[in-house]
């Protein structure tokens, strides 16, 4: 699993997809049932951290988190627990900062995070679709 998200001992929502697109079908399936939640996620950069404090989490485990991400976090009062800090996360290719890092470098708000990210990753699915 690369997301695992957790409440009351009980798994609410687990997902093997790469990036963000994970939480977003979380917050979007899951609704205010996400909230004061627990999550485990093998990624957490500043983008992810945003759309982590748009559904409330009380807490975040990530195997590797940016510095970014991390003070995003403890901005917005969720407690964390990481294996590995970088200071940025990077592409895929490990060439460039991640393009959804980028992304969030230009959002200024949890809500804010959110609609772009959803509508992001909504034009990238059609862009393939019409492959």
């Amino acid at each position: 699993m690369s997301l695992v998200i957790v409440k009351g001992e009980k798994i609410i929502f687990k997902s093997n997809l790469q990036g963000l697109t994970g939480l977003i079908q979380a917050i979007d399936s899951l609704g205010n049932n996400i909230s004061s939640s627990s999550v485990a996620d093998k990624i957490v950069g500043r983008a992810a951290a945003l759309l982590i404090a748009y559904f409330h989490a009380e807490e975040v485990y990530a195997a590797t988190i940016s510095e970014r991400g991390l003070d995003t976090l403890k901005k917005y009062g969720v407690r964390v627990e990481y294996d590995t800090l970088v200071p940025e996360i990077m592409n895929r290719w490990g060439t460039d900062i991640c393009p959804f890092e980028k992304l969030s470098l230009i959002i200024e708000s949890p809500n804010e995070a959110y609609r772009k990210i959803k509508r992001h990753l909504e034009f990238t699915e059609e862009m393939l679709l019409d492959v």
